[in-house]
């Protein structure tokens, strides 16, 4: 199991290395932390993050959370669609973030902790 997660760990740090992927995790992390669109700091700790909320989850082992980066991306497009009673805004559904920024906040946000194992 440790083997098997080892290599998944490889894999995705080698994914978060293409040419252009770091421009995009970079891109999603201005739009996370900008007030007017992801606004993520305001109720989630993330690394680096100054001044966050502590409405929703720390968003650590998002990888372990979810199944997919698919399965984020829905809850940060709609999470009402899988809890009624969520305080976090329909970031898609609502056109906070445009398809394209939900693309990239999703993909920085799915990377936080292997941007760390990295960094480590």
């Amino acid at each position: 199991m440790k083997a098997l997660l080892t290599v998944f760990l490889s894999l995705t740090l080698s994914a978060c290395n293409y040419p252009g992927m770091q421009q995009r995790l970079a891109q999603g992390k201005v739009l996370s932390f900008e007030r007017s669109k992801g606004n993520c700091l305001a109720c989630h700790i993330i690394e680096d993050g100054e001044d966050p909320g502590n409405i929703g989850p720390a968003l650590v082992n998002i990888q372990e959370k979810y199944q997919s980066k698919d399965q984020l991306q829905a809850i940060i497009w709609d999470a009402t669609q899988f809890n009624a009673n969520t305080s976090m805004p329909p970031f898609g559904k609502n056109k906070i973030l445009t398809p394209e920024e939900l693309e990239l906040v999703t993909d920085y946000i799915w990377s936080v902790n292997s941007l760390t194992s990295a960094n480590k």
